[in-house]
Protein backbone atom coordinates (compact mmCIF):
# COMPACT_ATOMS: atom_id res chain seq x y z
CA UNK A 1 0.00 0.00 0.00
CA UNK A 2 1.21 3.50 -0.82
CA UNK A 3 0.19 6.96 0.23
CA UNK A 4 0.57 10.11 -1.81
CA UNK A 5 2.13 13.07 -0.06
CA UNK A 6 1.68 16.39 -1.82
CA UNK A 7 4.75 18.53 -1.36
CA UNK A 8 3.54 22.10 -1.69
CA UNK A 9 7.02 23.59 -1.78
CA UNK A 10 8.03 21.55 -4.81
CA UNK A 11 4.52 21.33 -6.38
CA UNK A 12 4.72 17.61 -6.93
CA UNK A 13 3.28 14.47 -5.44
CA UNK A 14 5.47 11.95 -3.71
CA UNK A 15 4.45 8.31 -3.37
CA UNK A 16 5.48 6.78 -0.06
CA UNK A 17 5.19 3.13 0.89
CA UNK A 18 3.32 2.87 4.20
CA UNK A 19 5.44 -0.12 5.24
CA UNK A 20 8.52 2.08 4.91
CA UNK A 21 6.92 4.80 7.05
CA UNK A 22 5.96 2.28 9.71
CA UNK A 23 9.46 0.82 9.71
CA UNK A 24 11.02 4.28 10.00
CA UNK A 25 8.82 5.13 12.97
CA UNK A 26 9.76 1.88 14.70
CA UNK A 27 13.48 2.21 13.96
CA UNK A 28 13.48 5.84 15.09
CA UNK A 29 11.65 4.88 18.29
CA UNK A 30 14.13 2.12 19.04
CA UNK A 31 17.10 4.38 18.22
CA UNK A 32 15.73 6.92 20.70
CA UNK A 33 15.55 4.17 23.32
CA UNK A 34 11.77 4.44 23.66
CA UNK A 35 9.36 1.62 24.33
CA UNK A 36 5.88 1.90 22.83
CA UNK A 37 4.67 3.09 26.25
CA UNK A 38 7.42 5.73 26.42
CA UNK A 39 6.59 7.14 22.99
CA UNK A 40 2.87 7.08 23.70
CA UNK A 41 3.38 9.08 26.90
CA UNK A 42 5.74 11.51 25.16
CA UNK A 43 3.56 12.32 22.15
CA UNK A 44 0.11 11.88 23.68
CA UNK A 45 -1.02 8.96 21.53
CA UNK A 46 -2.06 5.52 22.65
CA UNK A 47 0.14 2.45 22.33
CA UNK A 48 -2.47 1.02 19.95
CA UNK A 49 -2.27 4.09 17.68
CA UNK A 50 1.51 3.87 17.49
CA UNK A 51 1.39 0.12 16.91
CA UNK A 52 -1.02 0.63 14.01
CA UNK A 53 1.44 3.06 12.45
CA UNK A 54 4.46 0.81 12.98
CA UNK A 55 2.52 -2.15 11.57
CA UNK A 56 1.46 -0.01 8.57
CA UNK A 57 -2.21 -0.65 9.33
CA UNK A 58 -3.13 3.02 9.59
CA UNK A 59 -0.87 5.98 8.87
CA UNK A 60 -2.39 9.22 10.11
CA UNK A 61 -0.50 12.39 9.23
CA UNK A 62 -1.68 14.13 12.40
CA UNK A 63 -0.19 11.30 14.43
CA UNK A 64 3.09 11.49 12.52
CA UNK A 65 3.19 15.23 13.28
CA UNK A 66 3.10 14.36 16.97
CA UNK A 67 5.53 11.43 16.78
CA UNK A 68 8.30 13.16 14.82
CA UNK A 69 9.05 15.89 17.40
CA UNK A 70 8.75 13.39 20.24
CA UNK A 71 11.53 11.41 18.53
CA UNK A 72 13.44 14.62 17.74
CA UNK A 73 13.35 13.94 14.00
CA UNK A 74 11.71 15.69 11.08
CA UNK A 75 8.47 14.44 9.63
CA UNK A 76 10.21 14.55 6.25
CA UNK A 77 12.65 11.88 7.43
CA UNK A 78 9.69 9.61 8.12
CA UNK A 79 8.12 10.28 4.73
CA UNK A 80 11.08 10.35 2.36
CA UNK A 81 10.62 7.97 -0.53
CA UNK A 82 13.18 5.27 -1.09
CA UNK A 83 15.00 5.78 -4.37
Amino acid sequence: MNISIHNLEQSQDQIVNVMDVGNRVKQSRLAAGYSLDDLAATCGLTVAEISRIEDAVEIDMQHLRRIAPALKISIESLLEADT
